[in-house]
């Protein structure tokens, strides 16, 4: 394994407590390897060797170097990946005062796995939108700190639990505490964390106009197990594939041009179902893909589907691996494993969008990168989670691909993977883009 990935991702993960960070982060990579940002709202001219990023609504990005060649005649290489996770989210009139508490109202976003959100230390992370002037701004905010708990109740108060089983009600159960008392509000502890920093005017609770903010743990990521073969972290489903989607497109980059336009595609909502402005069903690749075929060269009304024909996408997003406590929930000849390579994803009713062909051209590039790989089909009677992979393509026509390495607790506050699958995964990706 290389350590440096592995300690690289999980910088990556705690630099990025929310989709907004996320996004931020990649900037900050992408800028220092020469990639510039583009406006949505501009006009682009594009020749071979370009470097740009685009942004959509904050939690969306978009990077890609343009091929030797117009998209026409060589097509498009496209990593997706999505920058949300399951967490709880705070709701807009967040202040709850109970039997001497101070508690911030919030409701779970995506399929989460609600008792792992008990007896951890969590924080607020997202961004805020501030009057300002006659207009307004939103800035990023990450208050940074151990602040909220949602405590578990006692045992001796709640005897039926060895029977019954945990049961949580989301409404009433998971309300987190952040002080005692009468005083104080969400946004005022908002403005004291925006107003922190050399030079930064501390906002009025009063200019505070909404927000998107979220819960998080605030444990570091760790390496661990006997040999240091496993890595611990939130929100591995998806930053690990997100991560691996831009390290690719960068290592790629340090070996030169390809004829084919590289582009690394990381969405908000997959978690919700993808249904918004800047989630995979919006229009954000289909608008980027069609413009860069246009700006590239050819403005004919074929360029778009003339580059679709040639291209494929790899869609990446975080797989399951066999769990020695519950082996039989997988598929007795599909049972991935940590530390056993990258995972093809494959359902027969269009939840992953593998096929043979594609398959086989993940394989290929597995071979080629010297990376085993390995194979997934949910349970003939269970249903199966879905990915952007389906979506992107039917929504463009892409040949895709959905893969992702093997993980555990998938939805789980802090959550489980392989240090050895880091590697593999980011050399295949650069196999796609290599375009040999």
């Amino acid at each position: 394994m290389t350590t440096d990935r592995v300690d690289d991702l999980l910088a990556f993960i705690d630099r990025s407590p929310t989709p907004y960070h996320a996004v931020a982060t990649a900037v900050i990579r992408l800028e220092a390897a020469g990639f510039e940002r583009l406006e949505e709202s501009g006009s682009w001219t594009l020749a071979p060797g370009d470097r740009r990023y685009v942004v959509r609504a904050g939690g969306s990005l978009a990077a890609f170097e343009v091929g030797t060649l117009a998209p026409a005649e060589s097509g498009f290489r496209v990593v997706g990946a999505h920058t949300d996770s399951p967490n709880l989210r705070v709701k807009p009139l967040p202040d709850v005062r109970s039997q001497g508490y101070r508690q911030i109202a919030v409701e779970p976003y995506g399929g989460v796995l609600l008792h792992t959100w008990l007896d951890r230390d969590l924080s607020l992370a997202g961004r805020v939108t501030l009057r300002e002037g006659k207009g307004t701004t939103t800035r990023l905010v990450d208050l940074g700190r151990p602040l909220l708990r949602i405590p578990s109740l006692a045992i001796h108060l709640y005897r039926e639990l060895s029977q019954e089983g945990l049961k949580l009600n989301a409404q009433q159960h998971l309300v987190p505490v952040v002080g005692l008392g009468d005083e104080g509000t969400l946004a005022e502890l908002l403005c004291a964390a925006l107003g922190e920093g050399k030079g930064r005017k501390k906002p009025r609770p009063s200019n505070v106009l909404a927000w998107d903010l979220m819960t998080y743990d605030v444990q570091p990521s760790v390496r661990s197990g006997s040999e240091g073969e496993f890595i611990h972290a939130p929100r591995l489903d998806n930053l690990a594939s997100s991560h691996a989607g831009l390290a690719a497109l960068l290592e790629a980059g340090r070996g030169g041009n390809a004829k084919s336009t590289r582009v690394v595609v990381l969405y908000d909502h997959e978690e919700v179902g993808s249904r918004s402005a800047e989630g995979a069903q919006g229009t954000f690749l289909a608008h980027l893909l069609a413009r860069i075929a246009t700006a590239a060269g050819d403005d004919s009304t074929e360029a778009l589907p003339r580059a679709i024909a040639s291209s494929w996408m790899v869609s990446a997003d975080m797989a399951h691996a066999v769990h020695p406590n519950y082996a039989d929930r997988h598929e007795p000849g599909h049972r991935p494993r940590i530390g056993g390579g990258p995972v093809i994803k494959t359902n027969s009713n269009q939840s992953y969008a593998t096929n043979a062909e594609t398959a086989g051209l993940f394989a290929s590039l597995c071979a080629r990168a010297g990376v085993a790989h390995q194979s997934f089909v949910t349970r003939s009677d269970l249903g199966c989670g879905s990915t952007i992979g389906p979506i992107s393509a039917a929504r463009l026509g892409l040949r895709t691909v959905d893969v992702g390495n093997p993980m555990l607790s998938m939805h789980s506050a802090r959550e489980m993977a392989g240090a050895a699958d880091v590697g593999p995964m980011i050399d295949v990706l650069t196999e796609l883009f290599r375009d040999e």
